[in-house]
């Protein structure tokens, strides 16, 4: 599995929370449903014929108040607690569909992502989403989880998102949190800015990589900063040629060349020279019959969501080698015509028990059935 693009476990602890506005107004949307529904329901009994009271039953007694060992009804902004219970299952495909569902909605959702910021126990969900959606709406709001106070470690997806900026801005900020990561206690972070050099396939950085590799000390970075600059090397040579110069002509083909240099055999030896000794008399020995071995390594998109204008793509892929599986998130976008990607993100990891000796990292997520697009 290509160092550079693997990551150690996500799971955090999260914290008390802020109530959010948007629960608050979906409340208030109920309330007034339910007096709707009372108003229709006085006007018909007013059409009624009068019928002769009769006597008032005896009133039933109040039910008893939960105790607080009791499961209650949620009362007030029940939507961050509704939106905590989902990211907090042991479910994970109930929490990638979240994210999907929030990626289909597309910007216009970003100000209730931001309000879902302040919130501990949705920061991180708010912070993902916002980094899926990208462009230049959500960056303002990315920008801002640089200096954020909390434990919470949410620069990640700032890093992660800015791959998509080809600037030389975006490029000065992932590089300064590259030569910081002898001191930054979580590598994840580190791995997501070293992740968001590879997505651009630039050939200029090779050198900034090569220079920041012999100034750390972790050697960790140091593996995944050689494996960047490998990758970024062997996928440049593919895209001039006449098969990675249609790479971009789907959503498939677009992830597949993202992972082009372990996908590509390697090259076959040279022919030994044949003796000019010996003749070869009568025609060529025939090809061999066999069948092709199974590749290796092998790489399957299993579902997409599509932005609401359709030139945006979230897509979960399954990178699969002998020894493990990586599931991986890609952001897609369309371009002159072309999918292009514009991040990557690397989510659950499962070592195979009959290879691995230290177990599963993660436990893998079912996968979705939607066709890819």
């Amino acid at each position: 599995m290509t160092n550079a693009m693997e990551a150690s476990g996500r799971a955090r602890s999260l914290k008390p929370m802020v109530k959010n506005r948007a629960a608050g107004s979906y409340a208030r949307a109920l309330l007034l449903l339910a007096a709707l529904c009372l108003l229709a329901a006085i006007s018909g009994f007013s059409q009624q014929p009068p019928v002769k009271p009769q006597k008032e039953p005896t009133p039933s007694p109040a039910p008893a108040v939960a105790s607080d060992g009791e499961e209650q009804l949620l009362s007030g902004d029940w939507g961050p607690e509704l939106l905590y219970g989902i990211l907090s299952s042991q479910n994970q495909e109930a929490q990638y569909a979240l994210l999907r569902a929030t990626f289909a909605a597309g910007p216009a959702i970003i100000p209730q992502l931001t309000e879902a910021l302040k919130d501990d126990r949705t920061a991180e969900y708010a912070a993902q989403s916002l980094a899926f959606i990208g462009g230049e709406q959500a960056l303002p709001v990315l920008e801002k989880l640089l200096s954020d106070p909390r434990d919470l470690n949410l620069r990640r997806f700032t890093y992660g998102a800015l791959a998509e900026f080809d600037s030389p801005q975006a490029t000065d900020i992932l590089f300064d949190a590259i030569n910081k990561s002898d001191d930054e206690p979580d590598r994840t972070v580190t791995e997501s800015a070293v992740i968001a050099l590879t997505v651009r396939t630039d050939t200029t950085l090779l050198s900034r990589l090569a220079a920041a590799e012999k100034k750390l000390q972790d050697v960790v970075i140091q593996d995944d900063l050689g494996n960047a600059r490998a990758v970024i090397e062997e996928r440049a040579k593919y895209l001039v040629t006449p098969e990675g110069k249609k790479s971009g002509a789907s959503i498939e083909s677009a992830v597949r060349t993202y992972f082009i240099p372990a996908l590509e055999p390697p090259p076959e030896p040279a022919a030994p020279a044949a003796s000019p000794a010996r003749k070869v008399i009568g025609k060529a020995p025939p090809a061999s019959s066999l069948p092709k071995p199974r590749p290796l390594i092998t790489v399957d998109v299993l579902n997409v969501t599509l932005s609401p204008d359709k030139n945006r793509a979230l897509a979960r892929v399954l990178f699969e080698d002998p020894t493990a599986m990586a599931y991986y998130d890609f952001v897609l976008e369309k371009r002159f015509g072309n999918w292009t990607i514009a991040s990557v993100w690397l989510g659950p990891e499962v070592e195979k028990p009959e290879v691995g000796t230290r177990g599963t990292r993660h436990a893998a997520p079912d996968s979705g059935s939607e066709a890819p697009q």
